[in-house]
């Protein structure tokens, strides 16, 4: 038991790890961008099709910017920083543009299903979906 005791609290500290603020917002990071892999996974497996799901990308998003605040405040190291400075612009792209693709879905006022955008008959009872004026979204211009 004591070598477990010496891999836990190496020289005094937790994994031998220094712990300050920082530290754990860059262990955070590195947590949050490394669990994405398994939500993916987990999605993917789940329906038997490749998924990438909107938590993939706020994990991704989050991760990306708890590493860059850790390399901006604590590390001061360029190659650290400009690694995390750019890559988080497609996570957030991609969060607004599934986020407009669920806006788009239009409702059927006869039987209530949710019909996805290209969609203007309704799915479940064939009715004529109604047209979407401009600046009317899914469940607005059915009203």
């Amino acid at each position: 038991m004591d070598f477990l005791h010496q891999w836990f609290w190496h020289e005094g500290n937790f994994l031998g790890i220094e712990w300050h603020a920082w530290k754990v917002i860059g262990w955070m990071g590195n947590v949050a961008f490394t669990s994405r892999f398994a939500v993916q996974w987990y999605a993917t497996e789940k329906r038997k099709e490749v998924v990438v799901p909107p938590s993939f990308w706020w994990l991704s998003l989050v991760g990306s910017w708890l590493l860059l605040s850790y390399a901006l405040f604590y590390q001061h190291d360029s190659v650290f920083i400009f690694a995390n400075l750019f890559n988080w612009i497609p996570y957030l792209r991609n969060l607004i543009i599934h986020h407009r693709h669920l806006k788009a879905h239009m409702e059927c006022p006869s039987c209530r299903k949710v019909n996805p955008p290209p969609a203007k008959h309704c799915m479940e009872c064939g009715r004529l979906l109604p047209v979407e004026l401009p600046g009317m979204t899914g469940s607005q211009s059915g009203s």
